[in-house]
């Protein structure tokens, strides 16, 4: 047993011999955390919510970066999602990518957000978490509102307008500097799918799965007569592989109106922003549009004709702010149409709402919410309704640290 003990030191002995020097990397440690009670009266007609309960949202943030004496800068990130509850576990990777950076721009590498969404413009919010570009938290339960159509489409797109056709698949995008206040980013994803570790390169020509994706986006920063001006637009496209045809009877034969079983072709997405600042005053107005071409079904009264259509949704959002020492209220209006095939599902959003900063890197926010869903008995079915309301009210604490 010795003998063994004593062959093991020496093995790791020369391991450690032979094992490149680390490279001397600042650690960094970080996330947030986003608690809410939240109060919600809403529609139900698949069972029964809660008046009164908590959501949140936390991640953890783990990184290292460092500058070499060229004036290279090298870093990685990692994000993990700590309340991922869906995906069975409730600790999971939501991105992981390495970047380098110098007076020539900068590079990502690796599963990351592409330029359409990093390059974006926000408008002013009530809450970001809730009413911004990316909605963290919903208080509204889809779950129980008795209609697939309406929970499909808000979990496809959720009620925010973040350009993520690619999503966290693995990419490499370039953002170039800031000259005059323009700013470029590319994105290139050579398959838009996400693949785990080991599992090699990704297959090709496969039925009903995602391909390559482009991304270009372009931003501008600056002041013109004591405005502050940031515009922006992004546009990006996501080819499929191969459609499978011999879905297509399949499709006619099924359900009237199911948008997550069509049979879907490429997608592209682009969005223009705008938010002028006057003063503490801000005020901005966004568009967004995606579109996912559709082969097959797609319509009320389907037949087994096979034809062609689009799945498309087009988000407008205005949103106003103004800023007073540690208060910042906010209001803004969401207007989100879906069309599936002939029939459309228009979702209206407002939104009032305060965020008070009582430490660094920490607020209490409070907003109230009110959201109807329109759209034709067609699409509501058996409830032969065509309408669905719902009414929030959240208070809660954001933590950055």
């Amino acid at each position: 047993m010795k003998k063994l003990l004593l062959s093991s030191a020496a093995v790791c002995g020369l391991a450690m011999i032979a094992t490149p020097a680390a490279a001397q990397v600042q650690l960094e440690l970080g996330g947030y955390f986003k608690g809410y009670g939240a109060f919600v009266d809403q529609d139900e007609y698949a069972g029964d919510v809660n008046d009164f309960d908590f959501i949140r949202d936390t991640e953890l943030h783990f990184g290292g970066e460092t500058t070499l004496d060229n004036g290279l800068t090298v870093g990685a990130h990692i994000e993990a999602e700590t309340d991922n509850t869906s995906s069975g576990d409730d600790f999971q990777v939501d991105e992981s990518y390495v970047y380098f950076s110098g007076g020539w721009g900068r590079v990502n590498f690796g599963a990351e957000d592409g330029a359409a969404y990093l390059l974006q413009v926000a408008a002013p919010s009530a809450d970001s978490n809730i009413d911004g570009i990316r909605q963290y938290v919903q208080p509204i339960n889809y779950g129980v509102e008795g209609n697939t159509v309406v929970s499909d489409a808000i979990a496809a797109g959720g009620l925010d307008y973040d350009q993520d056709i690619t999503g966290k698949a693995d990419k490499l995008t370039y953002l170039s500097p800031i000259v005059s206040g323009f700013q470029l980013g590319l994105t290139y994803a050579p398959d838009a799918d996400e693949a785990a570790d080991l599992e090699g390169i990704g297959t090709d020509n496969v039925e009903d799965q995602y391909g390559a994706a482009y991304e270009i986006a372009l931003r501008y920063e600056g002041q013109f007569e004591g405005v502050g001006v940031i515009a922006g637009a992004g546009y990006g496209q996501r080819e499929v592989e191969a459609v499978d045809a011999a879905g297509l009877l399949q499709a006619a034969a099924g359900p009237a109106i199911t948008p997550a079983g069509t049979i879907t072709d490429d997608t592209t997405a682009w969005n223009a922003g705008l938010d002028l600042d006057f003063g503490p005053i801000g005020f901005g107005v966004i568009y967004s549009e995606e579109t996912t071409e559709v082969v097959g079904v797609a319509a009320v009264n389907a037949t087994s004709d096979a034809v062609l259509s689009e799945v498309d949704q087009e988000t407008l959002v205005i949103g106003v702010d103004y800023t007073t020492g540690p208060f910042k209220l906010g209001a803004s209006y969401l207007n989100k149409d879906n069309t599936f095939g002939i029939e459309d599902l228009e979702t209206e959003r407002y939104s009032a709402g305060v965020v008070y900063t009582y430490g660094p890197g920490m607020t209490f926010r409070g907003s109230i919410g009110y959201v109807e869903h329109e759209a034709g008995s067609d699409i509501f079915g058996a409830t032969d309704q065509d309408e669905l309301e719902s009414t929030y009210v959240t208070l809660g604490t954001q933590i950055n640290f």
